[in-house]
């Protein structure tokens, strides 16, 4: 009976019990059991109970060999938020402990966001993660494993929603599973995302892999019994299992490096995991007598470790058969870290590791929250995201042969930035390999980099802003340019305001007082000078400011004269007749008082176009814009002109405002594996809502045809923009319908 009792969790008892670690068992039961009252009754979309997701999440968290409190915060991490009528975070930490209440705290308000704006809602949901990280880091290692699990039963969900779930995996979990080391999370929540992002170019490549290994399925095993027969011969103990490269690696190394399938040359991997790191290079000189190896293509992670902690000895050696494969040699301690990450040697409050030592590892993370303190510009502030925790290290050196690491493609100036903000400040030039360079250089690997500084230089420049590549190197020029520059940052937002007002010839000059003041709130600055200052610091994109300036403009300053011209072409038959004007759909509508509105998929109209409404025979009022071709049809029957209303925009201030829109797009690409996620990624970026896509190929060519979400008719406009700068994107229109 007692058996029955915890049938749920029998799995996760049987991994804690093979951990061979000590475990406070009645703990876990309880917080089980616990769980499972909250949940009674709730059931996922795959009608399994709901208890079975969070005691899926803690077996995943216990194969990391996580602590007790890590398990019970597992099973109890979504009964605060699914039950708050049952529990809160009070009732959590009287019957488990505070350090199980701050656990479930700091994974609940990772996903507890609720911003009206997209961009800001995915920098605040970064925000949240990166303080409950600092707290504790065992808060993304639960987070994580849930996202696992998510993914793992991603197939119950709608199409489009698995699209948006696999993108912020990717771009988001993916990246921080990759900057912990936690390699096989990462290489599981990839390959699942793939799977939804590009269910083509996964496909492609896995049937490239399958057929490749069935040819040499014998391969590996001869090399591996090679290997071990050799390494028999010496008194080192070792493990040797080979493995096959995976779908998503395969895939990111064709697209980003445009290579063919046949170039990929560690596709077949050997690992070898010895005792001790002198062992590793023991191996090492093994394998090269054993086998021919492939020039550059060695790699020393022991010595210099990634950033990440990944150490490991990497070489790629020709077989007898003239296959490539790659040797990836290793400790115990390494291997469990590569798999890992942190996770693999976290044991909280024993003394193994030192507070102060997790904090050196983690320091990276303060970085990301001092950058995003100062961050005005959400998108600028979601790219130095990306680029600080998903990216390809390059490792060079100091005078005195200190290793840095710095993201692919770092400037001198970022290690300038890197080394010290003093140091970056005063720069004048640098040196590579005792070689003077220009400060926008990137040293390569094992380069070794000097900076020239001096007391009497005035400080950075602006151009700097757009040389540097990490957020740290760009948050403290920024910062320097605040503290000292403030008048010249306002004289230099101001001019280019300006300038850019100077367009809108059609308005007063109180008028464009009166955008640049609103455009100032919209971005919460106290006053316009703090709103030029910004520009002049850097604080706020440009492209930014203009693309608002022109919201407030269409909004509210619009060509009035353009307006009345398209009134008189229709106004004449349309009903005198003044009733209460009622917003409905976000539409106001004269003749009829709280009638039901529909919009047209003729034209798709969107707010900021002229917009009219048509009577239809029992289907409320039709909205089309005005120069549709069906209103110009239907004005010219004497019948149907007397059934047109005057219809506008309401304002966003209206409660009953739509914040978005629905509006259909068509896109002529040239067949290429990746293309359709590459626009996914990008409207993601944009925080776009993709309703529905569909696709027909034409000979060397596809036609995407997709429904998507938008604000008004600028936001179409930037979004169409985006997708023409996509590469082998060969056209994109506005889809028009023929219906009423």
């Amino acid at each position: 009976m007692e058996t029955e009792k915890y049938i749920e969790i029998q799995t996760l008892l049987n991994v804690i019990e093979k951990s061979g670690k000590h475990y406070d068992i009645d703990k876990i039961k309880s917080a089980f059991l616990y769980a499972k009252e909250m949940h009674e009754g709730q059931v996922r979309l795959s009608g399994e109970p709901y208890i079975m997701h969070p005691v899926s999440v803690a077996e995943i968290v216990a194969g990391l060999g996580l602590d007790t409190d890590s398990i019970c915060a597992a099973l109890l991490h979504d009964t605060v938020e699914d039950c708050p009528d049952k529990t809160d975070l009070e009732e959590i930490t009287k019957l488990y402990g505070s350090d199980v209440a701050l656990l479930v705290d700091g994974v609940t308000k990772i996903k507890s966001i609720n911003v009206e704006d997209k961009e800001e809602a995915q920098i605040e949901s970064i925000r949240k993660m990166l303080l409950a990280m600092s707290k504790d880091i065992r808060v993304i290692f639960i987070k994580l494993c849930d996202r696992v699990h998510n993914m793992r039963t991603l197939y119950v969900k709608k199409d489009a929603k698995r699209r948006l779930t696999a993108l912020e995996t990717m771009h988001v979990y993916a990246a921080l599973a990759h900057r912990l080391g936690m390699q096989k999370i990462k290489q599981e929540l990839e390959s699942y995302a793939l799977q939804y992002l590009d269910p083509f170019g996964y496909a492609e490549v896995k049937g490239h892999i399958d057929e490749k290994y069935g040819k040499n399925v014998d391969f590996m095993e001869t090399v591996k019994g090679n290997v071990e027969s050799e390494l028999a011969k010496t008194a080192i103990k070792f493990s040797v299992n080979g493995r096959v490269k995976t779908v998503y690696s395969v895939y990111r190394k064709m697209y980003n490096q445009n290579k063919s399938f046949d170039e990929i040359y560690d596709f077949y991997a050997l690992r070898i995991i010895v005792d001790t790191e002198l062992e590793c290079y023991t191996v090492l000189g093994l394998i090269h007598e054993m086998y021919k190896s492939v020039p550059g293509r060695f790699k020393d992670y022991i010595s210099t470790p990634k950033p990440n902690m990944y150490q490991s000895l990497h070489t790629t050696v020709i077989g007898k058969d003239g296959i490539p494969f790659e040797v990836q040699i290793r400790t115990k301690e390494m291997h469990q870290i590569a798999e890992y990450g942190i996770a693999a040697h976290w044991k909280y409050k024993s003394g193994e590791k030192s507070s102060a030592e997790i904090d050196k590892k983690l320091d990276w993370i303060s970085r990301l929250i001092d950058t995003e303190k100062e961050a005005i510009d959400p998108e600028d502030f979601i790219h130095t995201f990306k680029i600080d925790i998903f990216h390809d290290e390059t490792f060079v050196f100091t005078p005195k042969g200190d290793v840095v690491a710095l993201p692919f493609g770092a400037t001198l100036i970022d290690f300038a930035y890197k080394i010290h903000t003093g140091v970056g400040n005063k720069m004048v030039g640098g040196k590579i390999n005792g070689r003077i360079a220009p400060i926008d250089s990137t040293p390569k690997n094992g380069d070794i980099v000097e900076i020239i500084t001096s007391n009497s230089t005035k400080g950075p420049t602006r151009d700097w802003l757009n040389i540097v590549k990490t957020g740290e190197a760009r948050n403290k020029i920024r910062q320097w340019f605040k503290k000292e520059m403030r008048n010249e940052n306002i004289s230099y937002g101001k001019t280019a305001v300006e300038k850019e007002m100077a367009k809108y010839k059609s308005i007063s000059e109180e008028d464009k007082i009166n955008i640049i003041l609103s455009v100032s709130k919209r971005f919460n600055m106290a006053d316009i000078d703090d709103l030029f200052n910004a520009i002049g610091y850097g604080g706020l994109a440009f492209s930014k400011i203009q693309t608002k300036i022109r919201d407030e403009y269409d909004k509210n300053y619009k060509d009035k004269e353009q307006k009345e011209l398209q009134n008189l072409v229709i106004e004449p038959n349309i009903s005198q007749t003044k009733h209460k004007r009622k917003s409905t759909g976000g539409v106001l509508v004269d003749g009829e008082d709280g009638c039901a509105v529909k919009f047209a998929k003729c034209c798709n109209p969107l707010p900021g176009e002229s917009i009219i409404g048509f009577i239809t025979k029992g289907y409320g009022i039709s909205i089309h814009k005005t120069d549709c071709p069906n209103v110009r049809h239907a004005y010219a029957d004497e019948e149907n002109a007397t059934r047109f209303v005057k219809a506008e925009w309401d304002t966003p201030a209206s409660n009953s405002y739509k914040s978005s829109y629905e509006s259909a797009i068509q896109i002529l690409v040239t067949n290429r594996m990746s293309i359709l996620a590459e626009i996914s990624m990008a409207l993601s970026e944009m925080r776009i809502d993709i309703v529905s896509i569909n696709t027909k190929n034409i000979e060397d060519t596809t036609l995407i045809n997709m429904t998507i979400s938008c604000r008004d008719i600028g936001h179409f406009n930037s979004i169409i923009s985006r997708i023409r700068g996509i590469k082998d994107v060969i056209r994109v229109t506005r889809a028009i319908g023929t219906g009423r």
